[in-house]
């Protein structure tokens, strides 16, 4: 999909980044801690990421002006799947874009994304494409009880609805729009765990340890890194998120959420990311790279850093639910430890379920850095 660089990309070149939220904005503090310049593509004019880059476009992703500016930069990337990616084609022709257009593609849609998973010679859930309400019939009762995903724009959560049986099937269908949908089997789950890979080409390729994660009302609570699963576990792990990425001949860096399935403990996959991710956000403070350092130097043309994992941890996210009426959270509960990093992203207003920043919890072992950031987090 995408060519391998050839030449790299040096300081201080001007990258340029589709999207302002907090991955745009840890994406921006990389670059330019590196030397580089960025120019961010938002169309919100108060975007996190706008606070650190040289150049703010607030325009629509498909702005064709925003766009032919875009272009100048000597590479661009991305910060989210939702992304045009008709746009990112658009930009390919004119300066390196990684991820390519048509890997962001397939990640946005699950029923491309579910092919290609086992295109690469990986097992997903057993599912069903619903593309219409003819299509819920007695093929569905073996998936029963299942999970209705919308087929696009779904995150955190949204756009997905349990359903136990075909009347409940037709209700939710109808609930999401008739939209198209994929139905996914439930499985018998024993934990979820995501790979970040960082890949330039099929020799220069590094995964970062498996996160173990855990999620609250379909959102990310915590990761816990390492993972607590047997080693052999966690490296095959890291073996089926760098087939994925070469099956993709990805060029970046790709989050590859997979589910940990019965007594056998199973990997299968689940989803993923064609970007950073936010089981990743531990590595601005535990590994030798983050993997917006690897989002920077993949884009480049550079190969991969060092992902070495250098202490146990654990990542919680803050919501905008534990803000008060007035006022904000109490942060000396987080600051007042040696061994436990803040990061806030400079969103203007909390809301119910809006990621408004994470800390990590360092610490000996991955059993006591959990317990820890279970603590702090409870007393915000």
């Amino acid at each position: 999909m995408n060519a391998t660089p050839t030449l790299p990309i040096l300081p201080p070149a001007m990258l340029g980044i589709l999207g302002g939220g907090q991955l745009g904005r840890m994406f921006a503090v990389a670059a330019k801690t590196m030397g580089y310049r960025v120019t961010v593509l938002d169309p919100d004019p108060h975007a996190p990421a706008a606070e650190f880059a040289d150049v703010h476009l607030c325009a629509a992703y498909d702005d064709a002006a925003a766009l032919a500016q875009l272009a100048q930069c000597a590479a661009v990337t991305t910060e989210f799947e939702n992304v045009n990616a008709d746009s990112m084609r658009q930009l390919a022709q004119h300066t390196r874009m990684s991820p390519s257009g048509e890997a962001v593609a397939i990640a946005q849609d699950r029923e491309q994304e579910k092919a290609w998973i086992r295109k690469a010679g990986l097992n997903t859930a057993p599912y069903r494409v619903i593309r219409s309400a003819a299509d819920i019939n007695e093929e569905c009762d073996t998936l029963f009880p299942a999970i209705l995903k919308t087929a696009t724009l779904g995150y955190d959560g949204k756009g997905q609805v349990r359903v136990a049986d075909r009347a409940q099937l037709q209700q939710a269908f109808a609930d999401l729009g008739g939209k198209r949908c994929v139905l996914e089997k439930m499985l018998d789950l024993r934990g979820e765990i995501s790979v970040i890979v960082c890949r330039l080409n099929h020799e220069q390729v590094r995964c970062f340890d498996a996160a173990e994660n855990q999620h609250e009302n379909g959102i990310l609570a915590y990761s816990v890194v390492p993972a607590r699963l047997p080693e052999n576990l966690q490296r095959q792990a890291q073996q089926y998120a760098v087939q994925l990425a070469d099956a993709l001949d990805y060029v970046g860096v790709l989050a590859v959420e997979m589910f940990v399935v019965g007594e056998a403990q199973e990997l299968i996959i689940n989803e993923m990311a064609p970007r950073p991710h936010n089981s990743g956000h531990h590595t601005l403070d535990a590994c030798a790279s983050s993997q917006f350092q690897q989002q920077v130097r993949l884009m480049c043309g550079l190969p991969p850093g060092d992902t070495a994992l250098l202490t146990p941890c654990c990542m919680a996210n803050i919501l905008g639910d534990v803000w008060p009426q007035d006022g904000e959270p109490d942060w000396a509960a987080v600051l007042n430890s040696a061994d436990a990093h803040l990061h806030l992203y400079g969103k203007r207003q909390a809301r119910i379920g809006r990621k408004m920043g994470h800390f990590t919890q360092l610490a000996e072992d991955a059993d006591t850095a959990y317990r820890l950031a279970k603590q702090r987090h409870s007393a915000l």
